[in-house]
């Protein structure tokens, strides 16, 4: 199955929505629980795919756009989250998210003028050369990836109080 952008933002457009149909209200049990030492909790993985809106997709998608010869991408710290950022509720981290989505696709569909983009390349700190239609298929497995993670270490949260049940709930068995 080849890349298809059209395809790609129904996902990117979908995910601040079904974030906040899954999250608002909810007490602070469930967004402060988390899967273990190490592990994110989800108004964690809320902050995270903030971040990687704000300092990742776009200005890598514009490194491989703007330069006629392959660059290198902009750094991006996966973990700064844990950086002691200002503490928000989780309907600012919701709304801030849906706000930076919603310009990120509007520049997305701005720039994207013809599938010959697709092949364009930048370089990856990690791996090195990589295709513009690599990063944009990313940024949609990204959101799916959070998006499971976050049911998960939900789901996890009743682990013990399912009972016998839990070998019936895949979703407790993975990590």
């Amino acid at each position: 199955m080849l890349f298809n952008l059209k395809e790609a933002i129904e996902i990117l457009e979908r995910t601040p929505k079904t974030l906040e149909a899954m999250l608002s209200g909810l007490t602070s049990d469930w967004l402060q629980s988390n899967e273990g030492e190490d592990t994110w909790n989800v108004a964690e993985v809320v902050d995270h795919l903030i971040e990687c809106d704000k300092t990742n997709w776009i200005p890598r998608m514009e490194s491989i756009l703007n330069d006629e010869e392959m660059k290198h991408f902009p750094p991006f710290d996966r973990f700064s989250l844990l950086n002691g950022q200002e503490s928000k509720t989780i309907k600012q981290a919701l709304q801030e998210f849906a706000s930076l989505r919603e310009h990120n696709v509007t520049k997305l569909k701005e720039r994207y003028t013809s599938d010959r983009l697709l092949n364009l390349r930048g370089i990856h700190p990690e791996f090195g050369e990589v295709k513009l239609r690599e990063l944009l298929a990313t940024w949609v497995v990204h959101d799916l990836t959070h998006i499971s993670q976050i049911v998960r270490v939900m789901a996890k949260r009743y682990q013990t109080d399912v009972g016998p049940w839990e070998a019936y709930l895949s979703i407790l068995k993975n990590k």
